[in-house]
């Protein structure tokens, strides 16, 4: 029984955890298409959503990163089809529909929440939450555009969200309205007896065990992780997990490890594989389940990662929407990229090396990009001057 993983073990394990090293550009599987998704969507377990689309929209940057270049149509074909449902699992997030009873004692810890601050909008708009439950009812799955309401335009700080907005957003949570997919990327809302099948509205699944199969899956998902990044993959509390996880060790299904510098108890799953070695070359999104958990990414990759979106221009210190680029077991560079859809063109605004990079890592940089450029349908790439990495890059596109 292994007992003790070195760092650069933990990674590779961490990293075929998630679904690298056995797919991608250049391995041979051809395009991928429902199959690999549906597989590659329960082993992650959740696709984070995010509505930024400066470079591409987040939840489709782990399938490329994984699979390679695929048609983002088939995606969504899945994630907006009936076996994939969305929830808060993490973030917001696409989800495998059986999944979801997984999560009921969730949604009632927000329904509860609502309950004891009487203050908050969710307890104070019954009015209008009695009101679009009867629309609905009456109308089927709609989206927040479509509901006709004079509370129904954009206000406050909710991100500029209607009283219709937030009023269906926190029914979402209590789970009174779920997804009906989605169109335009817009979520499309239902009563749950309106699109959920029979199975899941009767599956009743008490906390305890919702808990433990979830920290199950978090501990499979990660390959070797500590209570903090266990719990942190469904944010589920530390309180909530430590249970589990001497739960699962009893049964076998976690092992108790010793990884090098960690400093703290890690546990393995019993079905991580332990490469030798890992080839793989990949773009992450900031919501990739690799560098998600910061502390994570750090312990893991010496990589202290901050997403600037909301950092004001002038104090950002990488860019705006900065792609960490994962080459094998290491993290050597990050760049801040930007799809200027309008010119067709695939814009580096910065490209900082990290101090793992080497010199061969640049062309295989610059590979990637043109796969990423290829497959969001761009023709050229422009490396701005900025970044430590920057003259390099340029250099290995112009010569490729």
């Amino acid at each position: 029984m292994v007992d003790t993983l070195s760092p650069a073990l933990a990674r590779r394990v961490a990293l075929a955890a998630q679904g690298f090293g056995t797919g991608g550009a250049g391995s041979g599987v051809g395009v991928p298409g429902t199959r690999q998704f549906n597989l590659l969507l329960r082993r992650l377990g959740l696709l984070q959503i995010d509505s930024v689309n400066v470079f591409e929209r987040s939840h489709y940057l782990p399938v490329f990163a994984r699979l390679g270049a695929y048609d983002k149509s088939a995606l969504d074909r899945v994630t907006y089809g009936k076996g994939v449902t969305e929830f808060w699992a993490h973030e917001a997030s696409f989800l495998p529909l059986e999944s979801l009873p997984l999560f009921a004692w969730r949604k009632e810890y927000y329904r509860e929440w609502y309950r004891t601050h009487p203050d908050s909008w969710g307890a104070s708009a019954h009015g209008t939450i009695e009101w679009l439950k009867a629309e609905l009812a009456a109308k089927g799955p709609m989206r927040a555009s479509e509901i006709e309401h004079e509370s129904n335009r954009r206000q406050g700080p909710w991100w500029g969200w209607s009283d219709v907005k937030r009023g269906l957003e926190t029914m979402f949570r209590q789970g009174d309205v779920v997804s009906a997919g989605r169109t335009r990327f817009e979520r499309v809302y239902a009563l749950p007896e309106q699109v959920l099948p029979a199975s899941v509205l009767e599956t009743v699944v008490p906390e305890e065990e919702a808990v433990a199969q979830l920290v199950a899956h978090s501990a499979r998902a990660l390959g070797v992780g500590t209570l903090s990044d266990i719990a942190d993959y469904f944010r589920l509390k530390s309180a909530q997990v430590a249970p589990a996880i001497s739960r699962l060790v009893d049964e076998g299904e976690l092992l108790p490890v010793t990884v090098s510098g960690w400093g703290k108890p890690a546990w393995l799953h019993r079905d991580a594989r332990l490469p030798r070695r890992l080839e793989t070359a990949a773009l992450l999104s900031p919501f990739d389940p690799v560098v998600w958990e910061r502390a994570r990414a750090l312990r893991l990759y010496d990589f202290h990662y901050r997403i600037e979106i909301y950092t004001p221009a002038p104090k950002r210190v990488y860019g705006y929407y900065v792609l960490p680029v994962l080459l094998d077991d290491r993290i050597p560079a990050r760049l801040d990229l930007k799809n200027d859809r309008q010119s067709g063109v695939l814009r580096v605004q910065a490209a900082w090396a990290e101090p793992s990079l080497v010199p061969d890592d640049v062309p295989r940089i610059a590979a990637l990009l043109r796969s990423a450029a290829t497959w969001q349908g761009l023709t050229d790439i422009a490396v701005a001057d900025r970044g430590t990495l920057a003259p390099a890059l340029r250099t290995a596109l112009a010569t490729a």
